[in-house]
């Protein structure tokens, strides 16, 4: 079964006397069928974006009464990690980081089983959204490509969006901004190729000084071409006329674009999309990762951490203490010294031997999700001072001073 025969299953669903739209002037949004997509200058800009945010770790985590638990519910977590037949979690959010860049909205699609519980999670292709209102029930209406409609309602949707201002649904299209720039480097690129080629052509000119018929100058001109212009002549690269004759040769002056004019547009485009030479090229330094990080994907992250938690649970799970989040790993990219130094973190029970292991891309070991917390040197010798001064009458107060060094280095068993 397609993608689409999925979507199809939504669309029986029973419409209004009338639509209203949510605001008086429009309210939809088209993806922009610019091809920007081709552009490797865009690609590139996007690549890392979307290899980034499919890094990221979904987590279904419980909070409640001081007990946490991480993916509590089996039926979650395959559904975060395996949405559908199609995709595995990580593709699906680069599928999603992908649409997100280029048209600042991009779209899940939750499919629920017979008792309302999400089984399948899919990404809308489509080329346009529409808001419509059916029995003042907010749905959102997509078309696409091979030109059929499904509509759907907005309470089964995840909507990610980025540059959200004036559409009450939509973020901003990024094509009034993007199309311009698009154009300078399209025009820019075919300079350079026009250039190229014209640069290979040897221009002359032949000019006769006696009147000629239109076929004798034809005839002359070919003569030409073939007795000094052709690489099997043993005179190419010799000319000779007479005097009815002047040869001129004429240069080609193409146009070449000035290269900080190109490194400029370039920039712009780096801009546009939050990035810069170092990230494209992957040069970067762990600083420069973590400012990457901050800006770029982590609000991705928070945001997708938010709709999966509004659209997956209901309030009254989500007041149970049911959320999604989305880690990364960013620490993976770290120096060797800092990940190194993560280790004074392991001994105060701040992260797991796992967590640790996995910034190495390591596989976890057994008993490694316990946190551990060493006592250090002063503290073990302070503990053998007081049992070597235990006795019986001051054992009661010599336990409770042990426990007090000792406290919060155990771990809750009810954890």
């Amino acid at each position: 079964m397609k993608i689409i025969d999925t979507f199809k299953n939504f669309r029986n669903v029973k419409r209004g006397t009338a639509f209203r739209m949510y605001t008086d002037t429009g309210n939809s949004f088209a993806a922009w069928n610019g091809k920007v997509y081709e552009s490797d200058i865009v690609r590139a800009c996007i690549r890392p974006y979307a290899k980034a945010i499919g890094k990221l770790t979904a987590k279904h985590v419980r909070r409640l009464n001081g007990k946490v638990e991480v993916n509590p519910e089996p039926y979650i977590r395959f559904l975060l990690e395996d949405p559908n037949p199609y995709m595995s979690g990580h593709v699906m959010l680069e599928k999603v980081a992908v649409q997100l860049a280029l048209n600042n909205n991009a779209f899940i699609l939750i499919v629920r089983d017979e008792n309302g519980f999400p089984e399948q999670l899919y990404p809308i292709p489509a080329i346009m959204a529409e808001v419509v209102y059916i029995n003042d029930v907010l749905y959102l209406k997509f078309l696409f490509q091979n030109g059929r409609s499904s509509t759907f309602p907005y309470s089964e949707i995840i909507h990610i969006r980025n540059d959200f201002h004036d559409n009450d649904i939509f973020g901003e299209s990024p094509v009034q901004a993007l199309a311009p720039l698009m154009e300078i480097v399209n025009t820019t690129d075919q300079g350079i190729v026009k250039a190229i080629r014209n640069s290979g052509v040897i221009r002359w000119l032949l000019k006769f000084t006696t009147p000629m018929r239109a076929e004798d100058l034809q005839k002359n001109v070919q003569e030409f071409v073939d007795n000094y212009l052709s690489v099997a002549r043993s005179t190419f690269g010799a000319a000779a006329v007479d005097a009815k004759a002047d040869a001129i040769r004429i240069e080609p002056k193409d146009y070449v674009p000035n290269a900080l004019q190109m490194s400029a547009t370039l920039q712009r485009i780096y801009a546009f999309f939050n990035t810069n030479d170092k990230i494209v090229h992957s040069s970067y330094t762990e600083d420069e990762w973590n400012s990457y990080f901050e800006i770029v994907i982590e609000p991705v992250a928070v945001q997708l951490g938010d709709e999966f938690s509004r659209k997956i649970f209901s309030r009254r799970e989500r007041g149970y203490g049911n959320r999604i989040y989305f880690d990364a790993a960013n620490l993976q990219c770290a120096s060797l010294s800092t990940k190194l130094a993560l280790q004074a973190m392991v001994d105060r029970g701040a992260l797991t031997p796992n967590e640790w292991r996995d910034t190495f891309n390591l596989s976890p070991v057994a008993d490694g999700d316990k946190p551990l917390r060493r006592l250090d040197t002063e503290t073990v010798g302070t503990i053998r001072g007081l049992l070597s001064e235990m006795t019986l009458e001051n054992a009661v107060e010599i336990k409770e001073k042990i426990m007090g060094f000792l406290k919060g280095g155990e771990e809750d068993e009810s954890h």
